[in-house]
C-alpha cells in the first residue's frame, strides 16, 4: 500500500514538473499573440514612417482642396458642373481630414510636420493663387478652379502613389488607393469640362 502511494505521489511530481517545464519555453504561437492589435486598422505597431507622413502631409493637402471648393461654390453664375464637382471634392475629402486625423492620435503622431512648408508639398496652391480664385468671377473662376484643382489633384497622386508603395497600415494604404482612382477619374472629367470652356 506504501509502495503504491509512492508510487502515485512520484508520478504526480514527474507529471507537474514537466507540466511547468513545458509553459517556461513560448511556442512560436505564444508570440505570435503579443502584437499585431487589429491589423490595419490605424492602431499602434501597424504602421510605419511613410504612414505617417502621408496623413501629415494629406491633411493640409485637403484642407487647402475644401477650401477652394468651398471659394467657388460661394460664387453666383458658377458653371453647374463645377459646381458638382466641387461638392463631389468637398464631400469625399473632408471626411478623410478627419480619418486622417484619428490615425495620427491613434499612432501617437503630431497632426503637423514641417515638411519645407505647405510649399514642399505638390500641388499646393499658393496664397497668390487663392486669392486669384477669391477674386475671380464666373465664368474666369470656372476655368481657374479647374486648372488649380487639376494640379492640386496630380500632387495628391504622388502622394498617395508613394503611400500604396510605402506605407504598411492596411487602412491608409486603402484610402491612398481610393484617392488615386478617384482623383484620377476627376482629373479626367476637369479636362474634358476645361476643354469645352
Amino acid at each position: 500500500m506504501k509502495r503504491t502511494l509512492l508510487s502515485a505521489v512520484v508520478l504526480a511530481g514527474a507529471l507537474a514538473l514537466a507540466g511547468c517545464s513545458g509553459s517556461e519555453e513560448p511556442t512560436p504561437q505564444d508570440t505570435s499573440t503579443v502584437a499585431d492589435p487589429g491589423s490595419g486598422s490605424g492602431e499602434s505597431g501597424t504602421h510605419n514612417d511613410a504612414d505617417v507622413m502621408f496623413a501629415q502631409m494629406m491633411i493640409p493637402h485637403h484642407e487647402q482642396a475644401v477650401e477652394m471648393a468651398d471659394a467657388v461654390l460661394a460664387k453666383d453664375g458658377t458653371n453647374p458642373q463645377v459646381t458638382e464637382l466641387a461638392t463631389e471634392i468637398k464631400a469625399a475629402q473632408a471626411p478623410e481630414i478627419e480619418q486622417l486625423a484619428q490615425w495620427l492620435d491613434t499612432w501617437g503622431a503630431e497632426r503637423t510636420s514641417e515638411h519645407a512648408g505647405h510649399a514642399g508639398m505638390s500641388g499646393m496652391m499658393s496664397e497668390e493663387d487663392l486669392r486669384a480664385l477669391d477674386a475671380a468671377t464666373a465664368p474666369e473662376s470656372d476655368r481657374l478652379f479647374l486648372e488649380q484643382m487639376i494640379a492640386h489633384h496630380r500632387g495628391a497622386l504622388e502622394m498617395a502613389q508613394e503611400e500604396v508603395e510605402q506605407g504598411t497600415d492596411a487602412s491608409a494604404v486603402e484610402m491612398a488607393q481610393t484617392i488615386v482612382e478617384t482623383q484620377s477619374s476627376e482629373i479626367e472629367a476637369m479636362e474634358n469640362l476645361l476643354a469645352s470652356m
